[in-house]
Parts: C-alpha cells; structure tokens; sequence
C-alpha cells in the first residue's frame, strides 16, 4: 500500500524540497571565486540606503505609538519612571527587528522577485546562460548577501529613530532629558538583549535573499508570473521570518533566561 499525501501537502513538500535545492546551490555558489564584488556593493546600496527612509519613518512611528499606548498604563501603576527601560528592551529584543524585517520583506523580497522574474520572462537569465556567465552568482548570490548583511544595519538605525521618538514623547509629556532616556536606556540593556537581537537579524535578511531570489529565478512564464512571484515573494518571507523570530526566542529562553 503506497502512501499517499494530499494536494496541498504534497504541494509544500515539493516547494520545500525547491528551496532547499535552491539554498543548497547558492552556498555552493557563494564561496566559490570569482566574487562579483561591485554587484555585490551595488545591491547593498539599492538594499540599504534605498531603505533607509521607509525604515526610519516606521520606526519613528513605532516609538512614538507604542509610548502613547504604553503611557497611560504604566501611570495607573506609579511606574512611568519605568518607561525608557521598557520600551528600550520591547523594541532592541524583538520590536525593531520583526517590524524592520517585514518591512523589508515587502520592499526587498518583493523587488527581487520582480526583478528576477522579469528578467526570467524576457529570457535575459537564458541569454546569460548561453554567453558562459555564471547568471545564478552574478543575480542571486550578490542579492543574498547584500541583503543578510544589510539588514542588521537596517535593524540598527530603525530600533535608534525608534528610540529617539519614544524619547520625544516622554520629553513631551514628563519633560524627561535625552541624557536622562538614554541612560536608562542602555542601563537596563543586559547582553542576552543585544546579541540574540542582532544574530538573529542575520538569518532574517538570508530568509528574505533567499526567497526573493527563488521566487524570481524560479518565475513561470508570461508576464502574469512575474506578479505573483513578487507577491509570493512577501508572503513566503514574511512566514519565515516568525518561524525563525520564534525559534531565535527559544533558544535565547533556554541558554540566557533558564
């Protein structure tokens, strides 16, 4: 009697059997010379500084919203004095770089999905082929790894703007000096806080390098394609990224918080 699975279940067997071909061929690719170092720079720019603007006006957002919300709570306990600490260990731990990284996931992931995919439908990935470029290293390694080690950076400068607008509220609203915030700030910032938090927005931008690129190098033909690898683009990024978000959490429980 052979076993039988059903159409949605088979269906994610094969898609992750794919990436997992996918993720395999890119680390085969990506320690092997030569490097193509300029693309590499140019997709750092196009992910970093291009999202620098978009992540600095969330998490502005971020701080200052999850301070008003936060406030009035914290008043009815007597423990506003409380409030730099808190919202500085919420947002370094796991607001800034969960936030940060499905944001990124719909502007980057989402790009290189469209990006490849177009280029796939327009058979620029054959031609490539054809001339003896390597178009899997020169388009899809570059991209990961611009995008694993820009979004640490990301994370950084949006947990700081997210921080400064918690700061401009609490200034507001009980006069509290930028000297004051701060130290409390990172007085209350233990190791286990900063170093689980930054490891774990490594893997983030992998997963949203590695998807974008899969789902474009991958696009079926026909312009129709192209949207939807750029949609499932987001969405398979966006499930990865709470998947290792959880599993980053529990390990940092067992070895730090045990």
């Amino acid at each position: 009697m052979s076993l039988r699975f059903p159409p949605s279940a088979h269906a994610f067997l094969v898609e992750t059997g794919k990436l997992s071909y996918f993720t395999g061929r890119f680390f085969k690719n990506a320690i092997k010379p030569p490097l193509e170092f300029r693309e590499f720079l140019r997709q750092c720019y196009a992910i970093g500084y291009r999202s620098l603007a978009l992540v600095a006006v969330t998490g502005f957002i971020i701080g200052l919203v999850f301070t008003l919300q936060s406030r009035p709570t914290l008043q009815k306990f007597g423990a506003v004095s409380w409030m730099p600490s808190m919202v500085g260990i919420s947002i370094i731990r796991e607001i800034g770089p969960i936030i940060t990284a499905l944001i990124c996931a719909g502007r980057v992931g989402s790009g290189m999905g469209a990006e490849l995919g177009s280029m796939r439908v327009s058979e620029q990935i054959d031609s490539m082929e054809v001339s003896g470029t390597n178009p899997f290293r020169y388009l899809v390694v570059t991209r990961v790894w611009a995008a694993t080690f820009m979004l640490p950076v990301l994370v950084l400068f949006g947990d700081a703007i997210a921080l400064f607008g918690s700061f401009l509220v609490e200034n507001f609203m009980g006069e509290v000096s930028l000297q004051l915030y701060f130290n409390q700030v990172f007085n209350s910032l233990e190791f286990s806080d900063l170093v689980p938090a930054t490891i774990k927005t490594f893997f983030f931008g992998f997963a949203i390098g590695i998807v974008g690129c899969y789902k474009g190098y991958n696009c079926s033909k026909g312009t129709a394609g192209v949207g939807v690898a750029a949609n499932a683009a987001v969405v398979l990024a966006s499930m990865l990224l709470f998947l290792i978000d959880f599993i980053a959490v529990f390990i940092t429980n067992i070895f730090y918080y045990d």
